[in-house]
This record gives structure tokens, sequence and C-alpha cells, in this order.
């Protein structure tokens, strides 16, 4: 079943405890980053101190509701310039927002989770898929109607394998 509108915002909402995510591309193309990703281009910073939107106000909510809200980013350096946008526009102010952000780097070494889209698990139980075009482009997000086991696993290797975002931000290298 393909989610969208009122679906797949009702996926965050009813979520239990959990809503965590697998980022696998090198960029995503997402027509409202457009102006931001431009302003980004002219040398325009936010400070991720006060930033506020209404994806902050939502993980301020969510993690002041006991929810717990991650995700992994797989990136290989050197860091392309949308990964850079995307690390100082939004996750500095997300993480400060209390999502756990973490980075998987497989610069120099093989990628554990090789093959494997990107996707969102909530509650640990429900899996939606998200199909992208090979530039980013979002295609659909689909209800996965299968067994969640083999996304726990590759769960527990993304965590396993990566570290904090601050860590890795604040790294030599």
């Amino acid at each position: 079943m393909l989610l969208d509108g009122e679906e797949w915002r009702d996926m965050f909402r009813s979520n239990r405890t959990e809503a965590w995510r697998l980022e696998t591309l090198p960029q995503y193309l997402v027509p409202q980053e457009s102006g931001e990703l431009a302003a980004f281009r002219a040398g325009e910073r936010i400070d991720p101190h006060t930033y506020t939107s209404a994806y902050v106000k939502a993980l301020k909510e969510h993690h002041a509701a006991g929810k717990r809200k991650g995700r992994v980013r797989i990136v290989t350096r050197p860091l392309s310039e949308y990964l850079e946008f995307e690390f100082s526009r939004y996750y500095r102010p997300h993480v400060l927002a209390g999502e756990d952000i973490r980075i998987l780097d497989v610069t120099n070494r093989a990628n554990p989770l090789e093959g494997v889209q990107d996707f969102w698990m909530f509650d640990r139980s429900s899996v939606v898929l998200m199909n992208y075009e090979p530039d980013g482009c979002q295609i659909s997000r689909e209800l996965f109607e299968g067994d969640p086991a083999p996304f726990l696993a590759y769960q527990r290797i993304a965590v396993a394998e990566s570290v904090p975002f601050e860590e890795y931000v604040s790294s030599p290298g």
C-alpha cells in the first residue's frame, strides 16, 4: 500500500515509542528544500540553537512525550555539498531537539548495509519503504507487508556500526 498525505503523516502521529530511519543515498532531491539549499550555496547559515521549524517543534513534542526518533545516515568522504547542507541546516537543530542522529561512514570500508534501501520503521513493527530514483528524487512511500525482522537487523547493524552525529562532525578527517 502506497502512503501519501494524511496516511503518511498518521504514521508519525500514531507511533507509540519510536520512529527510526535509514538514509542511504548521497542526496535527496526535495522540492521544498530548493530555497534553503540556494541560501546555503549563497553562504547563509542558521543558528541551530535558535532555529525553529514545524519539524523541530514536532521533534520536541515527540521527545517530551517519551518517544524516540532516530536515524542513521550512510556517508562517504568527501561529503557532498548536499550532505554539508543537510548536516548544518537539519541535523544540528534536530539533534538539539532530541533526535538521535548517527553517521555510518563507509569511506574506506565495506558498507555493512550495501543494497538495503531507505526505510522508516515505526514502533519496531511497521516498515515503510522509501522508493527513490538513483538521483534522490522520491518515487513513493510503500507500507511493507512482510516480516519486519530483517529491518530490525538492519537497524541493529546501522546503530552498532555508526557514531553519534556530534562525535562524527567534531572528529578530524
